[in-house]
């Protein structure tokens, strides 16, 4: 993984008391961290947190229909949250947060994240000067 997405993951840790953000597929293989996580713990999340989707969207037929789609997972501790988004067919981003997070601006934040990620995830391969990839 050479983690050229990185710099996208890391403006959603410009909200205020967010700490960590992760973009994994839905097999757990993780595809991007921000700066402040290891690798290890990176990739220890992304399984993690892909377990907790799939155990998230089993539970639609709770709401009344088995068919709708999952969208996102919130989940709250002690000390903080994690915020589990669908990113695009396939991927997910994931942000932890202390408990003082504004709740509203981080969804928000990271609504913005998963449009900027799908243009990024779609976009043709950047040609340089002379016009060869």
């Amino acid at each position: 993984m050479n983690n050229e997405l990185a710099w996208i993951l890391n403006d959603a840790l410009k909200v205020p008391e967010a700490r960590h953000a992760v973009l994994l597929s839905a097999d757990g293989i993780l595809r991007a961290h921000s700066d402040g996580i290891s690798r290890d713990e990176a990739d220890r999340q992304a399984a993690a947190l892909s377990g907790l989707q799939s155990i998230s969207r089993s539970t639609a037929e709770f709401i009344g229909d088995s068919e709708t789609p999952w969208r996102q997972t919130l989940v709250e501790f002690g000390d903080g949250f994690i915020f589990l988004v669908a990113a695009g067919p396939g991927a997910y981003l994931a942000v932890s947060a202390t408990q003082n997070v504004d709740m509203e601006i981080i969804t928000f934040r990271m609504q913005q994240l998963v449009r900027q990620l799908g243009k990024e995830m779609t976009s043709p391969p950047r040609r340089n000067a002379d016009h060869s990839v």
